[in-house]
């Protein structure tokens, strides 16, 4: 039992000496995949569970999901980013401003 508290200390301090790399790649992978699957779904015309297919290796716990009568794509990594892109005629997918 004591073992197991120590990995989790171990753990939990490399996460938050950490913290600003993963929340950097975690907020690169969503903008990334919400962009490419927007496009994919709103200019290419391809239904989203096909987009899915376009991730990168090393993408798998990103999620997405749209809203089509928006027109847009979200992608989520677990409990640390979101980003939503928007179809915009004349402009293609646009990303959401960031708020961090």
């Amino acid at each position: 039992m004591v073992v197991l508290a120590v990995i989790g200390l171990i753990l939990a301090g490399a996460a938050w000496y950490f913290r600003a790399p993963i929340a950097g790649y975690t907020a690169a992978g969503t903008s990334y995949s919400a962009h490419v699957a927007c496009s994919c779904r709103y200019i290419g015309g391809r239904d989203l569970e096909d987009c899915r297919k376009d991730k990168l290796a090393g993408m798998e716990l990103v999620t997405l999901s749209e809203d089509t009568e928006a027109k847009s794509v979200t992608a989520r990594f677990p409990l640390l980013s979101s980003d939503t892109a928007t179809y915009r005629e004349g402009y293609g997918c646009v990303l959401e401003p960031w708020n961090g």
